[in-house]
């Protein structure tokens, strides 16, 4: 029987209870156990029978699990947890703060390096996914332009970073497209457009009490790499209405590359989602690269790792040469 590969989540959100989720669907997984700062009976696991273990005592388990998912946000859990969990475990995560990457990924692997530990960062759909059929698009086409469009959808990154201003009670963020910007990109007319003309952002809040609204607005709407760029409606509603019409977490996107071959030809490729939950199709990625983690630390390639880094075939439960007779 081939050894299954053991994980350790950290953190159990809603990414975490995804990460659950995916994998009991992958037979090559197992999980060790879901390290949290909260009480074990505050957590309601998909399967009670895996363990709750309070994150203190993780270091204890250094031996005893494969790679590490870090589930945290990334405004103020991943940038302390990443490069402290990669010195000690393989880890994969899903930071997405995009202006942040490069020094997210010096600290990680100055932490991962010389541990000898492979740690796979910002690993989702954006960054992620998307990231490659950018890389993809840039490549096959050198002459053109790449455009990203997320939404209409919940962004976890973006409604954590409000959910952690002060005052605030509750809180999600929908991502929007501008309709007349995609209109143009799908036009193949190549137009140039600023952050601001491609997405609008919409927040609902729910208040603490005694909080002032104007404040919380304002902080939200000058926040810098999450709303400071974006035209951002804030509505504040009650809680039973952010319960009633804002539980669900769709999302989704695309991303197009125009561009030219030859002398005239026009080529457009693009590469889209629709996810009714964005965060068990996050952790559904961040299940498949901690398989590659693994694989990657067994041979020795250690430091950290971004999805351009890792070859797809590292992904996959199935072996080499079952990926070429099946899929290739």
């Amino acid at each position: 029987m081939v050894r299954k590969i053991k994980i350790g989540i950290v953190g159990y959100g809603n990414l975490g209870r995804g990460v659950e989720s995916a994998i009991a669907q992958n037979d090559d997984l197992t999980i060790v156990g879901v390290f949290t700062r909260r009480a074990p009976d505050q957590l309601q696991l998909l399967n009670t029978d895996i363990p709750i273990i309070p994150y203190d005592d993780i270091l204890q388990y250094k031996e005893k699990v494969d790679v590490l998912i870090l589930c945290g946000g990334s405004k103020d859990d991943l940038p302390k947890q990443g490069p402290n969990l990669a010195a000690h475990f393989n880890t994969v995560d899903s930071f997405d703060t995009h202006a942040k990457i490069p020094e997210y990924f010096e600290a990680v692997d100055a932490s991962a390096m010389p541990n000898g530990k492979t740690a796979v960062i910002s690993v989702g759909w954006d960054p992620g996914l998307f990231s490659l059929n950018r890389l993809f698009g840039e490549a096959i086409l050198p002459e053109g332009a790449t455009y990203t469009f997320w939404g209409k959808g919940l962004s976890q990154g973006h409604s954590d970073a409000v959910r952690r201003i002060e005052g605030v009670k509750g809180a999600v963020q929908y991502t929007i497209p501008v309709e007349e910007a995609v209109d143009k990109v799908r036009s193949g007319k190549l137009p140039e457009l600023t952050t601001r003309e491609k997405h609008t952002r919409e927040c609902y809040v729910v208040l603490e009490e005694g909080a002032v609204a104007k404040t919380v607005e304002q902080a939200i709407k000058t926040m810098p790499d999450y709303f400071a760029d974006y035209d951002t409606t804030v509505h504040f509603i009650t809680e039973d209405e952010l319960s009633r019409n804002h539980s669900a977490m769709p999302h989704g996107g695309f991303v197009i590359r125009s561009g030219k071959t030859g002398e005239s030809n026009n080529q457009v490729m693009e590469y889209s989602l629709k996810l009714e939950s964005n965060p068990e199709f996050t952790s559904s990625v961040l299940v498949a690269y901690a398989r590659a983690a693994y694989r990657l630390n067994e041979r020795g390639d250690t430091g950290a790792k971004t999805v351009f880094d890792i070859a797809p075939g590292l992904l996959s439960p199935k072996s080499p040469s079952a990926l070429r007779k099946e899929i290739l």
